[in-house]
């Protein structure tokens, strides 16, 4: 039975735009990661008391972890078969577990995640301030929720995907010529032909 070629195109289109969304997620993973999430203050021994801008990166390096994990889904999604649809759906609803459960680790005490960014700053490992929180840590949480959302919709939008492409597959090349034995080098003999 052959398959129509506009539900073959649906189907490559939906690959194309699986691809498409990781890819876009994957950006915004990492994206929120890289603005300043903390600002608050130490103290150093010549300049007093400085303002410190703590990124989210620096107390939440999980993030961009997770967001190069998601660029690698993009590729897979275009290789794997079935099977591999769900390890992959699996691998992106996990970087989604990890943005939210590491963010919101990070919000719960604010100020022990500061502490080591500040010390590398002033060299003095004590705060001289209150943490004030920017928003960009509630969007790494927003972005995290949404890697859960599309790993599962993988899972369900895939299901009308066809197989992988066997196009590239290593077939044996019909040319190429088999290992004689006594009844080919007969049959050749046969022929007319000089087997050795």
């Amino acid at each position: 039975m052959t398959v129509p070629a506009h539900a073959a195109r649906r189907r490559r289109s939906g690959r194309g735009r699986a691809a498409g969304l990781l890819l876009l997620l994957a950006g915004l993973t990492a994206l929120v990661a890289v603005p300043t999430w903390f600002t608050t203050t130490g103290t150093t021994a010549l300049q007093g008391t400085v303002t410190v801008q703590v990124a989210g990166s620096q107390v939440a390096p999980a993030i961009l972890a997770a967001a190069v994990a998601i660029l690698a889904a993009v590729a897979a999604v275009g290789l794997v078969g079935r099977a591999g649809r769900w390890v992959v759906a699996v691998v992106v609803v996990a970087c989604g577990v990890l943005v939210v459960g590491t963010t919101l680790g990070v919000l719960g005490d604010p100020e022990t995640a500061v502490i080591p960014v500040v010390a590398a700053d002033t060299g003095v490992g004590k705060l001289a301030g209150p943490v004030t929180t920017s928003v960009w840590p509630w969007l790494a949480v927003a972005v995290g929720v949404l890697d859960v959302l599309a790993g599962v919709w993988l899972v369900v939008a895939s299901r009308a995907w066809s197989g992988p492409s066997r196009r590239h597959e290593n077939v044996a090349d019909a040319a190429t010529p088999t290992a004689p034995d006594e009844r080919s080098d007969w049959d050749a003999l046969t022929r007319g032909d000089d087997p050795s």
